[in-house]
């Protein structure tokens, strides 16, 4: 009893100091009432690789290339991502002056502390995971429709993927939601002009004990030796994108995922992607170019893994084919025209605009 209790007293401390990170600071409204309205998104100041935070600076661009005033709200005064080639338009909460018609974008990693934002302002939920939308809020200690419910203008909730948007509109049938399709980015991510090498790709911050196995098991068996493994850590985009290329394969451990940019960026790359969808990614993931793996089934990932590394060594030129398909597909799909059209519909509504 004791022991379970100080564990509980550790894992509320932590709740509470991830709580407090999450409140955002306070908002003052001075702008005039008949001013032209800004949609801000309220970003996090992370100077690492984080495609949320790309996607957020993406929306923002295209919105100021279509007429609509945006800008990126960071904490920070003076923050700015560098970690991938940006103008974007760029300010923070200390920096910026609000006006009543101004719309705020809020990720849903805010949902806690939702209430922080000022009532009179409009708040578009920009949930990028859908599967973390109730992180931090504890079923007992919630209200029905938490951490929604009670927060004053929220006109809508904006998802990236057909299973997001799926899932948000079962679970709040009373708010409007909507798709905003990703981008990948096709001067950065294509294949390369000729078949990669025995190289394998993954990044390293979904499900590491699992990757883990895998790898043992496949080095257990043998057919490891001779392959390169490349883990996608701390690159930048330019970086991350030249990795890929260099890769026959890339193992996908996504786990949760609103969509899942690391294995679309793979495929664009011409990599041929095997493993776990992430549900989110599941639009992605056509068995005609790529090996999607029921989620935590390490065997059939160990099964497929081995055999797409043996035609590789036997055929690299159709290992290569698939991923030339897969890039094809993917960069059709995903694009920044694309991109724009969904924002155009989605933004002109709420902000009058024929």
């Amino acid at each position: 009893m004791i022991v379970g209790g100080i564990r509980d007293l550790v894992r509320n401390a932590g709740l509470a100091r991830d709580l407090r990170s999450r409140r955002p600071p306070r908002i003052e409204i001075v702008g005039e009432p008949d001013a032209a309205p800004t949609v801000y998104y309220v970003c996090p100041d992370r100077a690492h690789h984080s495609g949320g935070v790309r996607t957020i600076y993406r929306h923002v661009d295209i919105l100021n290339g279509i007429g609509i005033t945006a800008a990126v709200l960071h904490t920070k005064r003076g923050f700015h991502c560098d970690w991938f080639v940006n103008d974007t338009v760029v300010t923070s909460f200390p920096e910026a002056t609000f006006g009543p018609n101004d719309i705020l974008v809020i990720p849903e990693w805010y949902g806690p502390a939702l209430d922080a934002f000022p009532p009179e302002l409009r708040k578009v939920i920009f949930n990028q995971g859908a599967y973390h939308t109730f992180d931090h809020t504890p079923f007992a200690a919630s209200e029905a429709g938490a951490p929604y419910a009670g927060i004053a203008n929220i006109v809508a909730l904006l998802a990236v993927s057909a299973d997001s948007e799926a899932l948000l509109q079962h679970t709040f049938p009373e708010i409007p939601v909507h798709r905003a399709r990703n981008v990948v980015e096709s001067h950065l991510f294509h294949p390369p002009l000729t078949p990669a090498g025995k190289r394998i790709a993954y990044t390293v911050r979904r499900r590491p004990a699992e990757r883990e196995q895998l790898l043992h098991t496949l080095r257990a068996r043998g057919v490891l030796a001779g392959w390169e493994l490349v883990p996608i850590e701390g690159f930048t985009e330019a970086q991350a994108a030249e990795a890929l290329r260099s890769c026959s394969l890339f193992f996908s451990f996504a786990e949760r995922e609103g969509f899942g940019l690391p294995p679309a960026e793979a495929m664009a790359s011409g990599c041929y992607v095997i493993g776990y969808t992430g549900m989110g990614g599941r639009e992605l993931f056509d068995p005609s170019f790529c090996a999607p793996i029921d989620d935590g089934d390490l065997l059939a990932f160990a099964v497929t893994a081995e055999d797409a590394m043996l035609r590789h060594v036997r055929d690299p030129e159709a290992i290569a084919k698939a991923g030339r398909l897969a890039s094809e597909r993917v960069l059709a799909r995903y694009t920044a025209r694309g991109l724009e059209q969904d924002l155009t519909a989605f933004y002109r509504p709420l902000l009058g605009k024929a």
